[in-house]
């Protein structure tokens, strides 16, 4: 049966600020180390070894895009090639308020401040997804850590890169607004993640968001890169870690 005219391909790609560098390695690799320790053993949380997520596939997602047969990819690429970060950045408007995270050089770029030149980032704390009107962590699929400058003018930069991609033709255009988020547990990769009668495997996320509430994954790392990978995390030979090809990427 062919599909809905309406049915939306499967996403082949996505875009993404990688979080995994030589500067942040060394935090992300005890931070979720120690996390996944905690909670994946039996006199803790019991949550599935495989649910936490590989340190080598952390990311922030900016869009996704289906480009099946490559179809696209060339364009997509092109469009990547052509962006110009610090450009982009030197042109952001500061506001006139930012979260109560933010560091103080961040909070430097505020009251008519000039924009940094690079941006940082910091990842602190434990949030559920959404998976209906509202997060409910007794039923949690999805863990993820936010950035804790996710407002102003690192939001703001990403939402242009996005749109880049969204103006060029090769990333449909999502009214939903863009949740920045590296994702640290996805119960989808657990082995028998399907519970009875097919249904999505939950956990009870409830004390572990109380006790990771103000962890901190990596602090004040630079954003280096920008990249298109290909869907689908692959092992890396010779060490217990996955990552996603990357389909081409771009210095900030």
């Amino acid at each position: 049966m062919p599909p809905r005219p309406s049915a939306r391909a499967s996403p082949t790609h996505f875009l993404c600020i990688p979080l995994v560098t030589p500067a942040s390695r060394p935090q992300l690799s005890k931070s979720l180390a120690a996390f996944k320790a905690d909670v994946t053993s039996q006199d803790s949380f019991a949550v599935p070894t495989d649910a936490v997520r590989p340190l080598g596939t952390l990311h922030l997602t900016l869009g996704v895009m289906s480009l099946p047969n490559n179809e696209g990819v060339d364009k997509a690429i092109e469009v990547l090639r052509g962006l110009r970060p610090r450009e982009i950045l030197a042109g952001i408007k500061p506001l006139s308020s930012i979260t109560s995270l933010a560091t103080p050089s961040q909070a430097s770029n505020v009251h008519g401040a000039t924009p940094p030149l690079s941006l940082n980032i910091t990842l602190r704390g434990l949030n559920c997804m959404k998976s209906g009107p509202k997060a409910d962590p007794s039923k949690a699929s999805v863990l993820y850590a936010p950035p804790t400058y996710s407002e102003g003018i690192f939001q703001t930069f990403c939402e242009k890169i996005r749109a880049a991609f969204e103006e060029a033709g090769v990333m449909d255009k999502d009214n939903r607004g863009l949740l920045l988020h590296a994702t640290i547990v996805n119960t989808i990769y657990a082995k028998g993640a399907r519970g009875k009668k097919g249904s999505k495997l939950t956990i009870d996320a409830t004390d572990i968001l109380d006790r990771y509430d103000d962890y901190v994954w990596m602090e004040d790392v630079p954003v280096e890169k920008i990249a298109i990978c290909r869907m689908g995390a692959k092992k890396i030979e010779g060490v217990d870690d996955q990552e996603y090809e990357v389909e081409a990427e771009i210095d900030f």
